[in-house]
């Protein structure tokens, strides 16, 4: 196929792309998924607002970008509550939200709420910034605009502990004292917890065993433990945690005993923790649906679907229910196991026993038939999971389209692609990903690989860094420089300051934008 009509003499793209896209001006949504202008709205609603507002906190996240000019359109519209909602959907846009937040600040009349300033505690946490973090802390407690929450210091042991850096969240705990904070069990408690939630379980012990005469402790403390040791498979420092609250004559409960089976069946011990199971009831400690799921899924891991059904029987036995995540496990394993109508048949108890199968559920089954390529079956279940209520998500999509993509069912991919608007999903950038590498390794479809690009840059979606890279490579190896002209010139006309970065990819300056990890979203849907 020849490329070459991509390139008439005005500067637009094919005709092929003139009946799906119009041509764009900076500052003029062009598609029904876009929103936004730049335009001062008169009193726009809370929630169209904060997508305006976000959209431009996206669209300058560089240092360089001048952020304040392009809100100071907006600040008529600034309220406490409108601040919240901007920062929590920006989370991860972690320098733009400070500088939205400190320029709020500026709005003569404007004060930010407590939530606010615990918003922005997390993302300054999340984004690496610690000295801006306790420099802000500092100045919430001298000008007393806020008050410091022993919540407050939960967030900071959670973002240190997620940074890898599990000293830092231990000296956050020791500091809570310095910002008027007597640390209690509970502070203790959440910095065990998030400590062990990140595989930080020796640092979390050690630190317990240093201050544990210090507070009152439950069985509650010693669980978290547990469950941490569990996490990394090691049933012998479980075991020791487990023989030193009954020591301590701590009441063992049932989210204690749980702690403790789950920490014996990732260390491999299952025979053992099913004998302290079927302890328990001696002790007059009744097990509950969370007790047999810790069975059900180390039965999966295993691999032994027969204990697993047994389990299930026995739980109904008891009237209790699996939740969905065990549930999902079994699903899972059926079909890795090439049992994909009993999968079917589960999903049908599920509903009937009035658990609601989740995104999961589906997916499992859909990663079979997707593997399988069995394209009815495929889209039979995405109508089903409308049809319960489900609704598709982006792995689900990305699942379906590629296994069409690569088996050359472009009018089914298309079809997908359009109903996605009426079942509520837009598109992000790893679906469009989907699209436009799928297409571009197809013969005579680079084309349509074109247009899927187009559409995204008219959406304000920076692509990932590959995508421009492989639609470069493609139009390069076929001569069509004209063409990557046009799309550069296009993505320099978005709102977008990233996508106005990306057209200096797509003409071969691989230097002037930072890589984003695209790899995940990608390949392992």
């Amino acid at each position: 196929m020849s490329l070459r009509s991509l390139t008439p003499k005005p500067k637009t793209l094919h005709s092929f792309f003139n009946s799906l896209l119009r041509p764009t001006k900076p500052n003029t949504p062009s598609h029904p998924f876009s929103s936004l202008t730049h335009q001062n709205p008169p009193s726009p609603q809370l929630p169209h607002l904060v997508n305006e507002i976000s959209r431009i906190l996206s669209d300058h996240r560089n240092p360089h970008h001048d952020l304040e000019l392009s809100l100071n359109s907006w600040s008529t519209q600034i309220s406490p509550n409108l601040v919240e909602q901007v920062l929590k959907r920006c989370k991860n846009l972690g320098f733009s939200a400070h500088r939205f937040f400190l320029w709020a600040k500026t709005i003569p009349g404007f004060q930010h709420s407590d939530e606010s300033h615990h918003i922005l505690i997390d993302i300054l946490g999340s984004s690496g910034q610690f000295a801006l973090l306790w420099d802000f802390l500092i100045e919430m407690r001298e000008s007393k605009c806020c008050e410091i929450s022993p919540e407050l210091f939960w967030v900071i042991f959670r973002v240190y502990s997620r940074a890898n850096l599990p000293r830092d969240a231990i000296r956050a705990f020791n500091r809570m004292v310095e910002f008027g904070v007597k640390p209690s069990v509970h502070d203790l408690d959440q910095l065990l917890y998030t400590l062990c939630k990140r595989k930080h379980v020796k640092h979390a012990q050690e630190f317990f065993d240093k201050v544990k005469s210090g507070f009152e402790l439950g069985a509650k403390t010693y669980s978290i433990l547990m469950r941490g040791w569990g996490d990394i498979c090691d049933s012998d420092n479980a075991r020791k945690l487990f023989d030193e609250m009954t020591e301590r004559g701590c009441l063992v409960d049932v989210p204690a005993y749980n702690s403790y089976l789950e920490a014996l069946c990732k260390g491999g011990n299952v025979d053992e923790a099913y004998k302290i199971f079927r302890e328990m009831g001696s002790k007059g400690v009744e097990p509950d649906a969370g007790t047999y799921s810790i069975f059900i899924r180390a039965y999966c891991e295993a691999n032994d679907i027969h204990s697993v059904f047994s389990v299930l029987d026995r739980m109904k036995r008891y009237n209790l229910l699996p939740n969905v995540y065990s549930y999902n496990c079994i699903i899972k394993k059926l079909c890795k196991n090439e049992k994909v109508e009993e999968a079917y048949q589960l999903l049908d108890e599920m509903i009937e026993m009035g658990v609601k199968p989740d995104e999961w559920s589906y997916n499992a089954i859909q990663a079979y038939h997707c593997e399988h390529c069995e394209v009815n079956q495929s889209l039979r279940l995405l109508s089903r999971m409308e049809k319960d209520n489900c609704m598709p998500d982006r792995h689900t999509y990305n699942m379906v389209l590629k296994l069409l993509i690569r088996i050359g069912r472009f009018d089914r991919a298309t079809e997908v692609w359009e109903s996605m608007g009426k079942r509520g999903f837009y598109p992000s950038v790893s679906t469009y990903s989907v699209m436009i590498h799928g297409l571009c390794k197809k013969k005579h479809k680079l084309e349509e690989a074109c247009k899927y690009f187009e559409i995204m840059i008219d959406e304000g979606i920076p692509p990932y860094s590959s995508t421009v890279e492989m639609l470069r490579n493609r139009l390069l190896g076929l001569g069509l420089l004209d063409d990557i002209e046009i799309l550069a010139s296009k993505m320099e006309q978005s709102t977008s300051c990233s996508i106005q970065e990306f057209a200096k990819v797509l003409r071969g300056n691989k230097a002037s934008v930072r890589s984003r990890s695209e790899y995940t979203d990608i390949e392992s849907d």
